[in-house]
């Protein structure tokens, strides 16, 4: 992946915005290209709001009407939404999730495992304590006598692909970078998690202009590896009965055509792991479905002498894109 600016542009001009200011400011900026192709990545933003999110992110909406907001009943509803819309952007667009502090951050847990373990790009911004401490304890603030630097948010730490608490507002003009780099990251894309504590929210700082400027993300299509791929040739035409596992790759990379194209050609069946829903049109004459624990038993029947090293077991999940092929 990369970006057409690498670094903020530095000048002297700066524009005073309180921290959710220029969270929102900079979200309404990144946009994504591949293939001759570029769109805004973030659509928008879910949330539902409480005492730790409306005066800050709250009021940064109101402000930005370009940027649209969907209000939400449920936090974990609210994720598993956001990663919906993403996969089927072929993680090319997100939505970011705004939350109070408490409950309502707690509830993001589950969805936040769902997209970092299936490797969906969401952006979850859920509210944090007071980052001075004069005021503590506040309405549902996590009383830790033993460590009272942590919070409910540090539950999202292990579901995340990429964690930061912003403590002061200038934190920002670097954290979100690599916040998006991790979101457009075919490798290693997930839950995003900016904890914001809610009095960090309002705090105003000189942000350089050059954060809000348009900012392009290209997302490249990494060509595979050539022996590898002669070796997969190599073990399909001398296989007996060959069977292609297609994975959400197929999808997210935009290559079902293409999988049709071969499957048609060669007549090679194709099963598909749960990402891989609807890699090969259901009605294609080489389709046999998921394969699995919940796949089809045609399937899993003519997966059975293959699986995993040979052993004739087809494991409970299967999550990639394998060519299967037994010798002759």
């Amino acid at each position: 992946m990369t970006t057409t600016a690498n670094t903020i542009t530095r000048t002297n001009e700066t524009r005073r915005l309180t921290m959710a200011q220029a969270l929102v400011g900079y979200l309404k900026q990144q946009r994504v290209e591949r293939d001759g192709i570029e769109r805004p990545f973030f659509a928008g933003c879910f949330g539902i709001f409480g005492h730790g999110n409306v005066a800050g992110v709250g009021q940064a909406l109101q402000e930005n009407p370009d940027f649209r907001f969907c209000p939400f009943r449920n936090e974990q509803a609210m994720v598993h939404a956001a990663v919906a819309y993403a996969r089927m952007k072929n993680r090319l667009g997100a939505f970011a999730c705004t939350t109070s502090i408490g409950p309502g951050a707690t509830n993001l847990v589950t969805g936040a495992a769902l997209a970092t373990i299936n490797r969906i790009p969401v952006l979850l911004l859920p509210g944090d304590t007071f980052a001075r401490r004069n005021v503590a304890p506040v309405l549902q603030q996590l009383e830790a006598e033993h460590a009272p630097e942590l919070s409910v948010n540090d539950c999202l730490r292990p579901v995340s692909r990429f964690f930061d608490r912003i403590h002061r507002p200038d934190q920002l003009v670097h954290s979100l970078p690599e916040a998006m780099r991790t979101l457009l990251s075919p490798a290693a894309t997930g839950a995003v998690t900016l904890a914001l504590p809610q009095d960090v929210q309002t705090e105003a700082y000189d942000y350089p202009a050059g954060l809000f400027e348009p900012r392009v993300w290209r997302v490249p299509r990494p060509r595979a590896d050539a022996e590898a791929l002669e070796r997969a040739a190599r073990a399909l035409r001398t296989s007996r009965r060959p069977l292609i596992v297609a994975g959400g790759g197929v999808i997210y990379s935009e290559a079902s055509a293409a999988l049709a194209a071969l499957a048609t050609a060669t007549g090679i069946p194709v099963a598909e792991t749960q990402a891989g829903k609807g890699a090969l049109p259901c009605d294609h004459a080489q389709s046999l479905g998921a394969i699995g624990v919940t796949g089809t038993s045609a399937a899993n029947a003519i997966a059975a002498p293959r699986g995993p090293g040979g052993s004739g077991r087809v494991r409970l999940f299967t999550a990639a894109s394998i060519p299967h092929a037994q010798p002759r």
